[in-house]
This record gives structure tokens, C-alpha cells and sequence, in this order.
């Protein structure tokens, strides 16, 4: 058996470290996750998009790093239990509504009287969604790696034919 090491370069210091780049890790969880959420996008008034509805989102993260730890990894993906928890809290049996959405009353009202799980973001929809836990995580990716990882990307699917993803700029 032939064992092959992979080039290394001199640092400063003269030890060797591995080439320059970035490694790219994605973590998914798919639609039989069960993070069924309901939601309505009221601006939509053209559309049947306007009246509540829901799906069994599916989220595709994408770490990103220049540097690996100490066992080769972006990130541990063992770690990432606490991404899961929040994805189920925020997106497992809720309703999500727009903070300027006009029955946000009404909605609110359902959720006093324990009839929905309501969550409001600034608006909704697969694109506001993949911004949301794209914030999540990012902070949380930093703040487990003393920010040597972040979150490259973030992608939130309906279904297999419409998905919307974020990706912060620079």
C-alpha cells in the first residue's frame, strides 16, 4: 500500500501548512425533515400566494473557511445539533407572518388563543427566510469557531421546483 502526502508549503516560520484557499462544507436538511410552516405573502394580491399556505421547507447551508481546525474540518457537523433545535423552533408547526401584514392582528389573536405557533420577520417568503437563518447561522458558525468559519450561503426550498437562496455581499 502507497500512502501519498498532500503538498505542503513553508510558512513564516518555516512549518509546513497546507495550500491557500477556501473549503466549502454544506450541511442540508431536507424537506423530510418535517419543518412544515405556514405563511401568506398578503402583497401578493395578483396571486394565490396571498392566502395562507404551507410547505415542508428544506434549508442547504453552506460553510465556508480558510482555515481548517486542528482535526482537518470546516465544521464539525456533530456540532451543528443547536442549527437543527433553532430551524425546528423557528419553522416546525408555525405560522409566519410579515410585520406589516394587515392581519397581523388576527393572526396574533390565533396565536394568544393557541391555535398557531406565530413567528413575524420583517417579511416572508423563501427569500426572507433564507436571509433569516442565514443570520442565525453565520452567528452561530463564528461564534462556535472564534470566527473562523462563516456561512457562505443559505438556501430555503419549497419544494423541488422553487427554492431562493442568500448570500450576503463581499
Amino acid at each position: 500500500m502507497t500512502f501519498v502526502q498532500a503538498p505542503t508549503h513553508a510558512t513564516h516560520s518555516g512549518a509546513p501548512s497546507r495550500a491557500a484557499g477556501l473549503w466549502r462544507v454544506v450541511k442540508s436538511y431536507d424537506h423530510a425533515e418535517g419543518l412544515s410552516c405556514c405563511f401568506r405573502q398578503w402583497q401578493a394580491g395578483h396571486s394565490h400566494c396571498r392566502y395562507l399556505h404551507g410547505y415542508a421547507l428544506a434549508f442547504r447551508f453552506t460553510f465556508v473557511t480558510d482555515t481548517l481546525d486542528e482535526r482537518g474540518w470546516c465544521i464539525d457537523f456533530g456540532g451543528l445539533k443547536p442549527l437543527r433545535a433553532w430551524l425546528h423552533e423557528f419553522f416546525d408547526h408555525t405560522t409566519l407572518a410579515a410585520s406589516d401584514d394587515p392581519e397581523l392582528p388576527v393572526l396574533t389573536a390565533l396565536d394568544r388563543q393557541g391555535l398557531i405557533q406565530l413567528r413575524v420577520l420583517a417579511s416572508v417568503g423563501c427569500e426572507a427566510f433564507a436571509e433569516h437563518a442565514w443570520t442565525w447561522a453565520d452567528a452561530f458558525a463564528r461564534g462556535q469557531t472564534g470566527g473562523r468559519v462563516r456561512v457562505e450561503s443559505v438556501e430555503v426550498a419549497e419544494h423541488g421546483a422553487n427554492s431562493a437562496s442568500f448570500q450576503p455581499a463581499g
